[in-house]
């Protein structure tokens, strides 16, 4: 990593010297915008990127790394901080985390505000090239207001024949309301083990999710943490 920051590092880093830098982690760009004066955003930051995993390959590249190496808890957040952190320091910037202790930074809110994701038909938030597998390790705020590409012209749903609103097994996702007691409730039975093990079923039948590949294993991870 040392070496390809280096590189990349040699005067001002635009956009894509940060996606590079990112992709040495198996992180990607999963949106970005310059925040404005309705926007919370801590002061002083002028552009803002929000960063999920890179599919195919971020399960079995993770896992390799020091955090799940070690028996101790949080393994995933633990890696997030030290990889996105050490992104913002060599950046000049500030990390920021959708996990830990108050007050929250409102990670869906800056994810709707890149133009990049979006409220599905069954409210989970949806994004353009991970579905609704989408899930963010962390931001980089820059202080450099640096030039962005455009968002998509339109979110995936509206071409989409929306198999994710038949998909659930009891109902727990609508479009105006997420039941989290019913699904946890099914996820006790020997029928939630599917969604246990290879990731909840909703989010797995979005075409969208089907194409970013993301490994069951990560999937059943995730779920572990949400079901313990």
């Amino acid at each position: 990593m040392a070496q390809a920051a280096s590189s990349v590092l040699e005067g001002r880093p635009g956009y894509d010297d940060i996606a590079t830098l990112a992709a040495t982690h198996h992180l990607a760009i999963f949106g970005a915008f310059h925040p404005g004066p309705d926007d919370v955003v801590p002061s002083g930051i002028a552009t803002l990127l929000l960063l999920g995993p890179a599919e195919p390959g971020f399960w079995s590249y993770v896992t390799t790394e020091p955090e799940f190496m070690d028996p101790a808890p949080d393994k995933m957040d633990r890696w997030s901080r030290r990889v996105i952190g050490r992104l913002a320091c060599d950046l000049g910037g500030k990390a920021y985390f959708p996990f830990g202790s108050p007050p929250w930074h409102p990670f869906i809110r800056w994810a709707k505000r890149s133009g990049r994701a979006w409220a599905s038909p069954v409210s989970l938030l949806v994004h353009d090239t991970a579905g609704l597998m989408v899930s963010y390790r962390g931001a980089l705020g820059l202080r450099d207001r640096i030039a962005l590409p455009p968002p998509p012209a339109a979110a995936p749903c509206d071409s989409c024949l929306k198999p994710c609103l038949a998909a659930c097994p009891v109902n727990a996702l609508s479009s105006t309301a997420y039941d989290t007691d019913r699904c946890h409730g099914f996820l006790d039975t020997p029928a939630g083990a599917d969604c246990m093990t290879q990731g909840c079923a909703v989010r797995r039948t979005c075409p969208v999710s089907q194409r970013y590949a993301r490994a069951p294993a990560q999937s059943a991870f995730h779920m572990r943490s949400f079901h313990p």
